[in-house]
């Protein structure tokens, strides 16, 4: 007799993007096919949703083998954002994961990636649209502070919790802020 509290639908969609970086210090960047003008001649991290009932760790790695053809390892999760009214209005939540290459051979996925490559480092950041977007720009920084040893990401950890029993990854940072021994890619 009580109305139903829980959302019509899905609230949200999660997104996940892949801070690939070999160690030429070359970052995985793709263009898209289908893009908006403000995209126009882009280079950009591999992005995607994740699937039902798959772990950000998994659906990182498998966007970027889908969209690349590059095999990688998860290392962690450096950054997320939440936005509201995004695709569907929705709301979104994305996280950039930083993932170590297993492979280096491109082969694109024709039907949604225009080109992929290699790219230097420095010149990726120095794109006018890194340059003029706060957040990417945030973006990069913790990228950059995380190859430097001097920032610690999220890893997956597997735990039982006593209030349903069942097994959920938990992400979190095993090194103290100060640790500047935490491995990167």
């Amino acid at each position: 007799d009580e109305p139903n509290m829980l959302p019509a639908n899905a609230s949200h969609q999660v997104g996940v993007g892949g801070f690939v970086i070999n160690d030429q210090m070359e970052v995985l960047v793709v263009q898209e096919k289908y893009h908006g003008s403000s995209l126009d001649g882009v280079w950009k991290l591999p992005t995607g949703f994740i699937l039902a009932s798959e772990e950000i760790y998994t659906g990182a790695s498998r966007e970027v083998k889908e969209e690349t053809g590059v095999d990688t390892e998860f290392v962690d999760v450096v950054a997320f954002r939440h936005a509201h009214n995004v695709a569907f209005q929705k709301s979104d939540l994305f996280f950039i994961c930083m993932l170590r290459p297993v492979s280096s051979e491109i082969k694109i996925d024709e039907t949604e990636i225009q080109a992929a490559k290699w790219m230097p480092l420095e010149e990726f950041v120095k794109q006018p649209f890194i340059q003029e977007d706060h957040m990417f720009q945030k973006i990069m920084d913790i990228c950059i502070q995380r190859l430097r040893k001097c920032y610690c990401g999220l890893t997956p950890h597997h735990v039982v919790s006593k209030f349903d029993d069942r097994t959920s990854t938990l992400y979190y940072n095993v090194a103290e802020p100060e640790d500047v021994n935490c491995s990167a890619a």
